[in-house]
């Protein structure tokens, strides 16, 4: 299911505090936690550049997010 929203996934074998501070260095505008819990309920747990910690939500949820927000910004 194709909705034209990139993303990357950083499997490396580090700690997750040192993966989301390279994303931020980075300017990577969200990350996506998934761990075991995440991933048997369906969630992401979601941090952003601007807002930090969201908190967990419906993989549905986050990406209607991303469309709504490149709707309002084109």
């Amino acid at each position: 299911m194709k909705k034209g929203i990139r993303a990357l996934v950083d499997d490396r074998n580090e700690k997750t505090g040192y993966k989301i501070r390279e994303a931020q260095l980075e300017k990577v505008p969200y990350m996506l936690i998934i761990g075991e819990k995440e991933r048997e309920n369906n969630l992401v747990a979601v941090r952003s550049r601007e807002e930090g910690d969201i908190g967990t939500m419906q993989v549905e949820e986050f990406i209607n997010k991303i469309l709504e927000e490149n709707t309002c910004h084109k």
